[in-house]
């Protein structure tokens, strides 16, 4: 009876840590990026009663007489499926579609992972999780330019921060040229460029057909200062652009050398790409519709690319990277330990963190603007919960049948 008895108990103490794992599951329904474990249960030694036997010449093999012992928690499996998407609409909040984590610096230079991608901006403008621990990701240099080979350290958004102006040095002119156009009278487009103290500078691209698939580009400043004429620009009888042969690019020219002394904060090379331009009959399209230079700015927000890249939007319309989140992978994240606020540490048997760039080496995409929800069913856990009492419930109707039996052992003295 002792045997039964505890073979009960160890069936209750399995199925209370059922209810407890349970319990946690639907406490965290609502936990931004939880995800939801499993008990799994395996039973214990069992005690030979009767050893089997091999079969003879005279005789059949006999099966061995096992008694178990009961149960025990095999396991607490982490559900790594994906978790619904909950839109929120703040910049701050991102989402990782597919696996990976995101990598933060905890207290005391600890470095955690967690799929909560609620972050905010503490007073040094970094991004942090609720609980203060700092994204991790690589930081843009001045030109943009984010090297994602290099250590990862703490992002942040420096909100107002300035961007020093940049001169143009290159424009382009696209859309069609009539070839049915009057010889003679130009054709006009223009845009504003920039020089290297991020003054505007408007210039006008002026076409002037002069025969038959001929035409001649004049570069005019705004004052009317002729920066460069090119006669000979040709197309054949396609339409398609001949002369400058591809790639289409008319020869540099320097302003300040143009016009010696005018132009002193504009003295570098500019180069304006006709191979944009077609000539076709009747439709006027043309256009300027790019240039590389722009004016002093602020930054004023940020956008979250699907790669991880925070794009900062300058005042001036320049977009230009401020730096690129880190993502970390793991061979078995089901072998990470838990560290508390929806954090993840390193465990024996994780295997290191592969860390790298979103959308690469089998990490997911990321979404702005959206949360990844907790991935616990209801309906199942508590469809869980009525199996863990009846399992519970079972195993002490053992004990209480063990007892009376017992009893009336005892009671055979009488």
């Amino acid at each position: 009876m002792l045997r039964s008895m505890f073979s009960a108990i160890s069936g209750l103490r399995a199925h209370q840590t059922k209810m407890d794992v349970t319990g946690n599951n639907i406490a965290n329904v609502n936990t931004v990026g939880f995800k939801g474990s499993q008990t799994v249960f395996q039973d214990t030694l069992s005690q030979v009663i009767r050893a089997g036997g091999a079969p003879a010449a005279d005789r059949g093999g006999t099966n061995p007489a096992q008694v178990g012992l009961g149960a025990k928690v095999a396991a607490i499996t982490t559900n790594w499926t994906q978790g619904a998407t909950q839109s929120t609409g703040r910049s701050t909040d991102f989402m990782i579609e597919g696996d990976g984590f995101f990598v933060t610096r905890g207290a005391g230079g600890e470095q955690l992972f967690t799929r909560a991608g609620s972050f905010d901006f503490d007073g040094a403008g970094k991004l942090v999780t609720p609980d203060g621990a700092v994204l991790q990701g690589w930081m843009a240099d001045e030109n943009g330019v984010v090297n994602t080979n290099g250590q990862v350290g703490p992002l942040s958004v420096p909100y107002g921060q300035l961007v020093a102006p940049s001169a143009s040095t290159r424009g382009v002119v696209t859309g069609n040229i009539p070839s049915d156009g009057p010889t003679g009278t130009p054709l006009q487009t223009g845009i504003t460029m920039y020089d290297s103290q991020g003054v505007a500078q408007k210039m006008f691209y002026n076409l002037t057909r002069t025969a038959a698939n001929t035409w001649t580009v004049e570069v005019r400043h705004e004052n009317g200062d002729v920066m460069q004429t090119v006669t000979g620009v040709t197309f054949d009888t396609a339409g398609k652009l001949t002369t400058p042969a591809a790639p289409g690019l008319l020869a540099a020219f320097n302003p300040n050398t143009v016009h010696a002394g005018s132009y002193p904060s504009w003295n570098n090379d500019v180069q304006i790409d006709l191979s944009g331009l077609t000539q076709y009959g009747s439709t006027n399209t043309l256009g300027a519709p790019e240039q590389d230079g722009y004016a002093l700015g602020s930054l004023q927000s940020f956008q979250l690319g699907a790669d991880g890249t925070i794009m900062g939007v300058y005042s001036n319309e320049l977009r230009q990277p401020i730096g690129r989140l880190a993502l970390a992978s793991f061979n078995n994240p089901g072998g990470l330990e838990k560290a508390g606020n929806s954090s993840f540490r390193v465990g024996v048997n994780s295997g290191v963190a592969q860390i790298g760039t979103a959308a690469e080496g089998g990490r997911g995409a990321l979404m702005s603007g959206a949360l990844e929800m907790s991935n616990v069913d209801l309906a199942e856990e508590f469809t869980g919960l009525i199996v863990a009492q009846r399992g519970f419930q079972a195993n002490s109707r053992v004990i209480t049948s063990s007892d009376e039996i017992l009893q009336d052992l005892v009671n055979l003295k009488r």
